[in-house]
């Protein structure tokens, strides 16, 4: 069963629902076919008759003109509805469209936005209706389309607050990283979140525009006499209250279970399309404040204090001089920020495969999003990033949507999360494909199995229709390296791709990658802190510490012959190179938090060879013998030690 089908058989398996359901579908049918509910004219008078109570020639009564109350209720439907529809299509189409962008994109467009819906929710809806109507008597359309306009303030509000909270989910982070556009991520991923919220918010809108528009023709401001309207019927009735109350009843008794039926069918819709599925909220983060067409969210390129080193001539990817930077508030200990990653060189060549080792905490993670130009919450990247050619810290927008997802693709840490919950895999793909490729959707979907095939899933047809929570872990991993392959890219950056998998799925994956890396020529950066995945599948390391990158050399030097302390201690506390006699040797202390760090070399506090040139001066990276560099006053010591 389809999930529309599904979601209609949950919703009208509720009695209530049941019943709203019907009484609107009754209305409707007033709208527009009314001769079916009623044969007579709804203007058509019976004096004799007037003020009557139900009968069989008049099953609701009469008005004091005689009029058949029956008629004129059906036949004022098609105005009353055509009115709530203008609203809530007003309502709806511009405070979602203002909420996505303001909460999606923030800044200045959050700003604008923000004031725009605090000028509409302070002007007093029912003034500006009375001068609308007088200007433009009678006319329906003209009056709802305002009072839809000032209804969307509230529209604004909300949809901005849930648009800013999902923008935080990992799944979004991913499908930027994967090189989607802001449409398609708001259309495809951001939207359908908030689809309940939209129709209780509609539902709403619609009772409000209903009970305003039978306002303005109970105050003489509707369709003129005699054509029929509810407003107008409870104007009528009034005139009659007191020798003819049970006018007011057919009238009244329509507003008011219209009002209810749209309240009673919002609030079940919006049960029913969120019990598909829940959210796991994650931690959330901050975002840059604004957001200008040159430069990318989350980051703001800015000259470095020094220029950095050229970049290697054969690389595919050469960082010089890599500094992250993220600002502090004002009442914090350091408001002008907190250096996280300072001055990391980096080079990685087709085909090759290179790991990002260190401890936790020491910048490995926050270095692999700056390249992607996704550094944490307001991170300013400095420094250089070449890619191709393509200095990727002074990148555009328009560039870096030929970048991510097509020539860079990244697998995050935990696939779970980022996979949108809502989508099925092969959707969630197929959407990648036809980004990046430009496929139609039957191609689409034959690239989506060939992915699934590569790797290494036995059944791609049924896993592109299963949804990420019917995936176990090591099959989410498989389609998350499937969704970075989708744009073919030249570099695929992994981050931590087996932490939460077991050992056997562990080889499967590092053999994937393997495998994948040899056949498609694809260079690897490989963040981790598994020293046994980097003898593995490694050709080099790269060891950070305390954001720095303290040693970088060929992965069988790193082991053979390691020249800084701080690795040999990894070495040492590694279990797989533990002899198992005593106990597993360990590196005293903590790796020291940003902005904690010594004056000298930052391993120095741990250090066992630390003397008094180490806590002098900052200590640089000693790129003399260019395979095995080291930021260390005592390599040849520390070598002689390891």
């Amino acid at each position: 069963m389809s999930r529309p089908a599904a979601l209609a058989t949950r919703l009208l398996r509720r009695p209530l629902v049941l019943l709203a359901v019907l009484w609107l579908l009754l209305v409707l049918a007033c709208a527009l076919h009314p001769e079916l509910v009623t044969g007579r004219d709804p203007v058509e008078q019976d004096l004799p008759a007037a003020l009557g109570g139900p009968s069989a020639a008049h099953p609701l009564g009469t008005d004091r003109l005689g009029q058949d109350l029956l008629s004129r209720l059906a036949y004022g439907a098609a105005g009353t509805l055509w009115g709530v529809l203008v609203a809530v299509l007003t309502a709806t189409v511009v405070g979602v469209g203002l909420g996505l962008l303001a909460g999606y994109l923030g800044g200045l467009v959050d700003a604008l936005v923000g004031r725009l819906a605090d000028l509409l929710f302070s002007l007093p809806a029912i003034v500006i209706l009375l001068v609308v109507v007088a200007v433009f008597p009678g006319d329906v359309t003209i009056a709802m389309l305002t009072f839809g306009l000032l209804l969307s303030s509230g529209l604004i509000r909300v949809v901005r607050a849930a648009t800013r909270s999902t923008r935080e989910e990992l799944f979004i982070a991913a499908a930027r990283l994967a090189g989607l556009s802001a449409p398609q991520i708001l259309r495809r991923h951001v939207l359908p979140r908030l689809r309940g919220l939209v129709i209780v918010q509609a539902s709403l809108v619609a009772a409000v525009a209903l009970v305003m528009q039978a306002s303005l023709a109970f105050l003489g401001f509707g369709p003129p006499p005699p054509e029929p309207s509810w407003g107008g019927m409870i104007d009528e009735a009034r005139m009659v209250i007191v020798r003819h109350p049970w006018a007011l009843v057919p009238p009244g008794l329509a507003v008011a279970l219209t009002v209810l039926s749209f309240v009673l069918l919002g609030d079940a819709a919006r049960d029913g399309t969120t019990a598909a599925w829940s959210t796991t909220k994650l931690a959330r983060r901050r975002r840059r404040p604004g957001r200008t067409g040159r430069h990318r969210v989350g980051v703001t390129p800015a000259a470095p204090t020094a220029v950095p080193a050229s970049p290697a001539p054969d690389a595919l990817l050469s960082v010089r001089g890599l500094s992250v930077r993220l600002p502090g508030r004002p009442d914090a200990a350091t408001p002008d920020g907190t250096t996280v990653v300072s001055d990391v060189d980096l080079d990685i060549a087709p085909g090759e495969i290179v790991g990002l080792v260190g401890e936790s905490g020491c910048g490995k993670t926050v270095t692999a999003l700056s390249v992607l130009g996704l550094p944490p919450g307001d991170g300013r990247v400095t420094g250089s990033c070449h890619f191709a050619g393509l200095d990727l810290v002074r990148a555009t927008d328009r560039q870096w949507r030929t970048v991510r997802g097509r020539r860079i693709g990244y697998v995050a840490q935990d696939p779970m999360v980022s996979l949108d919950p809502t989508l099925r895999v092969g959707v969630q793909l197929a959407e990648a494909v036809r980004r990046h490729t430009g496929a139609g959707r039957r191609a689409a979907r034959e690239r989506v199995v060939a992915l699934l095939r590569d790797v290494g899933l036995p059944e791609p047809d049924s896993t592109a229709r299963r949804y990420p929570h019917q995936l176990s872990g090591g099959m989410a991993q498989r389609v998350a390296i499937a969704f970075a392959l989708a744009g073919d890219p030249e570099l695929l950056i992994a981050d931590e791709p087996t932490t939460a998998l077991d050992v056997t799925r562990q080889a499967e994956i590092l053999a994937l990658l393997a495998r994948t890396s040899r056949e498609r020529r694809l260079a690897v950066l490989l963040v981790t802190h598994d020293l046994g995945v980097v003898a593995a599948l490694c050709d080099r390391a790269v060891v950070m510490y305390a954001g720095q990158v303290v040693e970088s050399c060929p992965v069988t030097e790193l082991f053979a012959r390691p020249r800084h302390p701080y690795t040999r201690g990894l070495l040492a506390a590694d279990p797989h190179r533990a002899s198992g006699a005593g106990r597993l040797p360990t590196i005293a202390g903590t790796v020291p938090a940003p902005g904690n760090w010594p004056t000298g070399c930052r391993f120095a506090p741990r250090c066992p060879l630390a003397v008094e040139p180490c806590r002098r001066a900052p200590v640089p990276l000693d790129g003399t013998a260019p395979a095995h560099a080291v930021r260390c006053v005592r390599p040849d010591e520390s070598r002689v030690a390891a």
